[in-house]
């Protein structure tokens, strides 16, 4: 029955392709569309210079500078400080492609990897207040989420070091910084192959979506909107266009900025694909984050709107 059933809607989908592919298309090309105008934009300089920085010692320059305070607040070793950082700068899923990073040059312990999977992974601020602040045309209620938003992560963050070991027994010392051509050149090559595996799950979740649309035409606005989001984050983000600023949909929306959508957590397999890191620990991260940010918030919205 594990087998079988994977099959079973694999085949499932493929015969709504057949019978439904004027649909499908059009939410691939749109898919594809958002992916031309603002992920690739976004993403591959970001996935660029993340990949150039490591090659080029930032774990080492920033492990020294903030090290100590990701250290005695996260309980990871100092070149997990890039993780972090470029994690709530840079958008889903940088984060975890840094972590997938630092643990193949051996900076980072498995269990630390799988532990910075759970904050480190996030949405990054040119996405929340762009297409979450103007979706309620709002730059008050895009700041309110980020700042939520970053709040949960350190949450999350403080609370895995609980029974964590001492940051202090991670791997042993890193590789010495490779000549800029050569490492420009392997930072371009990982972030395009990064940066296009990103789109690919995009493009296959807006197809689906689409089909799903005459399903998700009939939920009331919000259930249309968490279920959206709960598969694609971008789609369930544009779906509250036209909602207010109130309290309950500024939580829904820092719930789904949180957790990322199954398309995030597809993306974040695959830049991880080579590593021996398990993903679990990210899933039960991602919905922590969310929930907590929802909380944050909320609280937030009722004093500010």
């Amino acid at each position: 029955m594990k087998k079988t059933l994977p099959v079973l809607i694999v085949l499932a989908l493929l015969a709504a392709l057949m019978f439904c592919s004027p649909q499908a298309l059009a939410g691939a090309r749109q898919a594809l569309a958002v992916c031309a105008a603002t992920l690739i934009p976004s993403l591959l300089p970001f996935f660029v210079l993340a990949n150039l920085l490591g090659a080029l010692g930032l774990p080492d320059l920033l492990g020294g500078l903030a090290g100590g305070l990701t250290e005695r607040l996260f309980r990871v070793s100092p070149a997990g400080a890039q993780a972090f950082f470029l994690g709530i700068s840079g958008g889903y899923p940088l984060g975890a492609s840094v972590v997938g990073q630092l643990r193949r040059e051996g900076r980072l312990s498995r269990a630390e990897a799988e532990r910075l999977l759970c904050f480190c992974n996030n949405s990054g601020p040119a996405f929340i207040l762009g297409a979450a602040g103007g979706v309620f045309q709002s730059p008050m209620a895009g700041l309110l989420l980020y700042a939520a938003h970053v709040l949960a992560a350190v949450t999350v963050g403080l609370l895995s070091r609980r029974g964590a070991r001492s940051a202090h027994a991670a791997p042993g010392p890193a590789a010495d910084p490779v000549p800029f051509p050569q490492a420009l050149t392997a930072a371009v090559s990982r972030a395009v192959s990064a940066t296009m595996s990103v789109c690919g799950y995009v493009v296959l979740f807006g197809a689906l979506l689409a089909l799903a649309e005459p399903c998700l035409a009939v939920l009331p606005p919000l259930a249309n909107v968490l279920v959206r989001g709960f598969l694609e984050l971008g789609g369930g983000i544009a779906a509250m266009a036209g909602l207010p600023p109130t309290p309950v949909h500024l939580a829904a929306a820092a719930f789904l900025l949180g957790w990322g959508g199954l398309s995030v957590h597809c993306q974040t397999l695959g830049v991880l694909a080579d590593t021996d890191i398990k993903c679990a620990r990210h899933l039960a991260g991602r919905a922590l984050c969310g929930m907590i940010a929802a909380v944050y918030t909320y609280l937030g919205a009722l004093a500010l709107f």
